[in-house]
């Protein structure tokens, strides 16, 4: 299987940390309550919540607003009427695009989301579009230090541990590695890697293409601008597309 863009170009998203840590407050926040909704409150038994936590500490979130978000998922204080929804439809080039979304207006969300893929040479599809050309699967991602594999392994370890866990295959890549799984076995596997010693930056149950299209720099950018403006506006959550946009190219948007 062919690597996930969305890991592979998990640096330009770092870099814009700064400038947009509000908008991922608000989107962690909004992680975080449908995390708690799915699987408890409880950070020791619900892994996706724990890594959501340390992701939101990592941006220096304020523990209140932590606290708020788990509050408002369990049911503890009254929440904001948010419904979660998917969005499909095309990029430049024809590239298929797939969004998770959260909102607590979706004729809002509708309206802004055709007018950003419109605005970058896209269009917002009908629903079941391009959902057939992706797959379901668990992620989990491994970042290296300084190139170096997590507790100085080696590939063919990594490699080794990751298939004995129940990984359906692993992907090395510059600064990281991602290893795939069947989103039934995504807690067992997360056991037996932690287990194993490996440290989990991130994880998700995410939409991995089937196939991917060659795109020329040109259309790579263009595709580049389309991504970041839909991972910019609040109420988008995850980005998935069928098309591997190199890092420079996602550096020269502005």
């Amino acid at each position: 299987m062919a690597g996930h863009s969305k890991w592979a170009n998990i640096k330009h998203k770092k870099a814009k940390v700064d400038a947009f840590k509000g908008k991922m407050f608000t989107k962690l926040a909004r992680d975080i309550m449908v995390a708690v909704r799915e699987a408890g409150s409880d950070p020791n038994s619900n892994f996706r919540l724990r890594l959501l936590i340390d992701k939101a500490r990592s941006i220096n979130m304020p523990n209140e607003n932590i606290v708020r978000a788990i509050k408002r998922g369990s049911g503890e204080i009254e929440a904001e009427a948010v419904e979660e929804l998917v969005y499909e439809g095309y990029g430049p080039g024809g590239v298929a695009v797939y969004l998770d979304i959260v909102t607590d207006n979706r004729n809002r969300t509708a309206g802004d989301v055709r007018h950003i893929f419109s605005k970058h040479g896209g269009n917002l599809g009908e629903t079941g579009c391009v959902a057939w050309m992706f797959e379901k699967k668990g992620l989990f991602l491994l970042e290296k230090k300084d190139g170096a594999l997590p507790a100085g392994l080696d590939e063919d370890t990594v490699l080794m541990l990751a298939l004995e866990a129940g990984a359906e295959d692993v992907n090395f890549y510059p600064d990281s590695v991602e290893i795939i799984t069947d989103p039934s076995k995504f807690n067992e596997v997360e056991r037996k890697l932690s287990e194993a010693g490996l440290k989990i930056t991130d994880a998700e149950i995410a939409m991995i293409p089937k196939n991917k299209v060659d795109l020329d720099p040109e259309t790579s950018l263009r595709l580049a601008k389309l991504v970041t403006a839909l991972e910019e506006y609040d109420d988008v959550q995850n980005v998935y597309y069928n098309a591997d946009i190199p890092e420079e190219i996602f550096d020269q948007v502005g």
